[in-house]
Parts: C-alpha cells; sequence; structure tokens
C-alpha cells in the first residue's frame, strides 16, 4: 500500500552519488549521466517535478587534476571541487538539454537553513525554478564551506531540500541498493529490508561505513537522512545507482530497494525550518510524564515542571533540543525564557515562575505552536 503512494508523487528529489556518476578513478561515467539525465527529463514530461541534488564535483575535479586520491586538507578538497563543480554542470547542462530540459544550479551551505529569511528566499527560489519547469541540480557550496556550516553529505542535503521544496519523495541512488539486516559484504545471509515502518535506536546502530573510496556518506547518513525525509512527512527511498531504469521502477510503486515510510503529513514551511533548519543552541530534559506527554498527544506546550535539566547557554528566542533523560530528542521548539530564567524555575508550578523570577514572559517555556515532535 505505501509503495503505491510512490505512484502518485508529483514532486521528486533525487540523490546520486560519486559513485554512480564517476568510476573509481574519478572519471565521469558519461553512460550513467546520460542514462539518469533521459530518464529524469522523461519524468518531467510525463507531469513529474525533479530536482536532482549530485554529488561528485570532488571526485571529478581530482579525476580532472589527475590526482590519485581526494586531497586530505580541506583548501585542497575544496579547490578539488572548485574545479570539478564546474565541469559537472557542463556536462548536466549539455545533456539535459539534448532532451528538452534547462537546468539551474544551486548551491547550499548550512547557513542557508540555519537564517529564516535565507531559508525562506531558498524555497522561493526553488517554487520559482519549478514553477518554470526548469530542473535545479543542487549542491553543497563546498568552495566556501567552513565545518560549523556544512552540511556534510549529499544524503542530509538531499531531504533538506526535499523539506524546503515539499517534495512527494526523496530517492538515494548510491553504491547500494537498500539497508541489510546486516553487511551483505561480510555477511552473505543478510536480507534486503523492502520497507522500515519506523527507525529505531536498533535499525540506527545496524547502519554501517562508508561503501566506496570516493563516497563520504555511509549508511548512517542515509539513516539520519531519512529520519529528516520522515520528521517532514516525506517518503524516501535508498536504491542502487547502478541503472538509473530503477527510477521507473521506484515511481511505479514497484518493490525495489528500501522505503522509510513517513507518518505524518507535511509539516509547514515554518516547522520545517525550525525542526530542521534553525541552529539548535541547547537542550532541555524532561521528566517521565512530559516525556509521555509528548509521545501520546503528539504536541503539547512545555511548562516549567516539566523539566528536569537544561543543556548549553542559550538565548530566549532560539531553537532547542528537547530530549528525555536518557538523551533521546523527542522534540524541537523555540524557547520563550534563556537557559539561565530556565535553571531558576524548572521544576517549578506556573504560578511560582513570577515570584522566582519577578516577572513572567508567558506560562509556557515552549509554546505548543513553537514545537515539532521529532
Amino acid at each position: 500500500m505505501e509503495r503505491e503512494k510512490l505512484a502518485k508523487a508529483k514532486r521528486i528529489v533525487i540523490k546520486v552519488g560519486s559513485s554512480t556518476i564517476t568510476y573509481p578513478n574519478g572519471k565521469v561515467n558519461y553512460e550513467k549521466i546520460e542514462k539518469l539525465a533521459r530518464i529524469m527529463a522523461d519524468l518531467q514530461n510525463s507531469g513529474h517535478e525533479m530536482i536532482l541534488v549530485s554529488s561528485g564535483a570532488g571526485a571529478v575535479g581530482v579525476g580532472r587534476l589527475k590526482f590519485e586520491g581526494k586531497p586530505k586538507d580541506m583548501p585542497g578538497k575544496q579547490a578539488c571541487a572548485a574545479v570539478g563543480q564546474g565541469i559537472l554542470m557542463h556536462i548536466y547542462e549539455r545533456l539535459f538539454a539534448e532532451y528538452g530540459q534547462t537546468v539551474a544550479q544551486v548551491l547550499l551551505t548550512r547557513a542557508d537553513t540555519l537564517d529564516r529569511h535565507h531559508y525562506a528566499n531558498s524555497r522561493n527560489t526553488f517554487q520559482k525554478l519549478l514553477e518554470w519547469g526548469v530542473i535545479p541540480v543542487v549542491n553543497e557550496n563546498d568552495v566556501v564551506a567552513i565545518d560549523e556550516f556544512k552540511i556534510g553529505d549529499n544524503d542530509n542535503l538531499s531531504a533538506l531540500v526535499a523539506g524546503i521544496v515539499d517534495a512527494d519523495v526523496d530517492i538515494l541512488l548510491s553504491d547500494v541498493d537498500g539497508l541489510y539486516t546486516a553487511n551483505p559484504q561480510s555477511h552473505p545471509d543478510a536480507r534486503l529490508i523492502s520497507e522500515v515502518p519506523e527507525i529505531t535506536p536498533e535499525l540506527e546502530a545496524m547502519a554501517g561505513g562508508a561503501g566506496s573510496k570516493n563516497g563520504t556518506g555511509g549508511m548512517i547518513t542515509k539513516i539520519q537522512a531519512a529520519k529528516v525525509a520522515n520528521s517532514s512527512g516525506i517518503a524516501l527511498v535508498i536504491a542502487s545507482g547502478e541503472d538509473p531504469e530503477v527510477l521507473r521502477q521506484i515511481l511505479r510503486g514497484d518493490a525495489v530497494g528500501t522505503l522509510f515510510v513517513p507518518h505524518i503529513s507535511h509539516l509547514q514551511a515554518r516547522k520545517q525550518w525550525l525542526a530542521f533548519g534553525a541552529k539548535v543552541e541547547g537542550a532541555l530534559i524532561v521528566d517521565a510524564g512530559l516525556e509521555k506527554a509528548l509521545k501520546q498527544k503528539g504536541s503539547c506546550s512545555i511548562l516549567p515542571v516539566g523539566i528536569k535539566a537544561v543543556r548549553g547557554d542559550f538565548e530566549s528566542g532560539v531553537t532547542v533540543s528537547v530530549a528525555d533523560e536518557k538523551g533521546h530528542e523527542l522534540a524541537r521548539g523555540l524557547v520563550n525564557y534563556d537557559a539561565q530564567e530556565i535553571r531558576k524555575i524548572l521544576g517549578k508550578k506556573t504560578g511560582d515562575v513570577e515570584s522566582v523570577l519577578g516577572y513572567i514572559h508567558t506560562d509556557e517555556v515552549i509554546h505548543r505552536d513553537n514545537l515539532v515532535i521529532m
């Protein structure tokens, strides 16, 4: 039933890894890119709205410069990406144009999702491009990104983009054909998991490391991306990029790859930013009663009485994580008090806040309208 819903998907984000569009030596795999462009162009013609998140700039740069491997230092990596990005974009522009499609380069950094106005501008730009029938080709702006503002991998970038554009499905094409019960390279009896109804800590522990020397993301980054996408009401599929024809199979509802099933409808744009765009400045640790209320009700305000501890120093009005006593994240929200104030009133009843602080901003430390359940 969940697979059948994919056949109705209209707006689709496709992420291709370095191993999908380059050979192990970093040289461009023109055959795969040409087939990818042809199939995406055909899907666009059939009424879908396509967004491509492409890795490979660094690998292509390494290949063009005839290096044996990626540089170890950040300036070297960024310089390789600078060389490769232009080459890769030229290839996409030329091949998509052969099938009557126009593409646009969109380079993002984490900073573009941290600021509310930048986030809104990115969303509006994507919307206009899709309205014009243009296929956005997205990558992280590796040339200027610094560690503090790096998204780090294009699996998570694709999930963030899917949230920005309100996509119906995010498809990760990689050198693996899905999530297995164990590492299939070392466990021949490992089974492919066709559908994941819920991402549990046990499932996250099952995720392995990086698959190929040109890639940066292992299965764990794909699980993280699935959490981001699913929490925004977006389905995510992991499938092999060996043959781009798999895209048609997925969008027919065929049982290929691993489908991660969302359980909520799309969050409002503001709450998407709140959950996954805004920088998390600290954490509130809540008691078992509030934890239970959050899980059962789906959303409720965070009152001082249910808070057991505060982590970090932060101002009012920023985004913080809400976690249980074991540190598992339950929600994210905008706080009405700063960390110092919350430490003074945690565990107190609402009626006691004014006597402790000498004033009261609101009854709630986080109002339910400014809270997103993770």
